[in-house]
C-alpha cells in the first residue's frame, strides 16, 4: 500500500517477506486503495524486530496474545509524538500456532539481551568449568545451555571453548556478567545465540 501511495496507483510487489503475514499482500486491493488516497496523510512501515518487541511487550505486560498482524499499531506507536495525546490502537486477531509464538518470544527476549551467548577460551583442565559456572553464578547469570569443544585448538592445555547461554535481567546485566569473565581472564566474545 505505501509503495501504491507513493506511485499514486496500485502497484504490485514482486514479493513480501513478513512475520505479519495477516498484512502481507503483493497487490493491495483496488477497491480500497481510493480511499486510501484520500484519507491517510501516511503508512509507517514496521520490521519485524519491532513486531517481535511488541509481541514480548504484550505477553510480558498485559497478558495479552495478541498476533503479528494485529501489533502492528502497538509497533507504530515507537514511530509517533504521542506524549500528552490520547491514542487507541486497535488490537485484533490470536491466530498464532505455539511454535511461532515460542519462536518470537526467543527472539525477543535475544534482542533485549536477556538471554545471550559467550564463548570463552580456558585451559582443559580441572576445576575450570567449575571457575568460570562459578564467576556467572556469583553475577546472578542463569545457564540455560552449555556447548564444550575441546577441538578450537590443536593444544588443548591452551584452550577449549565454551559456549554459554544464558538468561539475564537486560543489557546492563549482560555486560556485568561478561565483565567478570573478563576480569577472571575468561576472554568472553559475544556470539549469537541460538536456542
Amino acid at each position: 500500500m505505501k509503495a501504491s501511495l507513493e506511485k499514486g496507483e496500485v502497484v504490485t510487489l514482486p514479493h513480501v517477506n513478513t512475520i505479519a503475514d495477516g498484512t502481507a499482500v503483493q497487490t493491495p486491493g483496488k477497491n480500497i486503495f481510493p480511499y486510501i488516497q484520500e484519507n491517510l496523510d501516511d503508512i509507517i512501515t514496521i520490521d519485524d524486530d519491532e513486531l517481535i518487541v511488541a509481541f514480548l511487550d504484550m505477553v510480558e505486560n498485559h497478558k495479552m496474545i495478541v498476533e503479528n498482524s494485529g501489533l502492528l499499531t502497538v509497533a507504530a506507536l515507537r514511530h509517533l509524538d504521542v506524549k500528552k495525546k490520547k491514542i487507541v490502537s486497535i488490537l485484533s486477531g490470536g491466530n498464532m500456532d505455539v511454535i511461532t509464538m515460542s519462536s518470537v518470544v526467543q527472539h525477543g527476549l535475544i534482542q533485549r539481551d536477556r538471554i545471550f551467548t559467550v564463548s570463552v577460551l580456558i585451559p582443559d583442565k580441572p576445576g575450570e568449568l567449575v571457575r568460570v559456572a562459578s564467576v556467572i553464578a556469583e553475577n546472578q547469570g542463569n545457564v540455560i545451555k552449555l556447548d564444550h569443544n575441546q577441538f578450537v585448538s590443536t593444544n588443548r592445555n591452551a584452550a577449549v571453548e565454551l559456549r554459554i547461554t544464558m538468561e539475564a535481567f537486560g543489557t546492563d546485566h549482560k555486560n556485568q556478567i561478561v565483565a567478570a569473565l573478563e576480569k577472571a581472564g575468561c576472554r568472553p566474545r559475544v556470539v549469537r545465540a541460538i536456542l
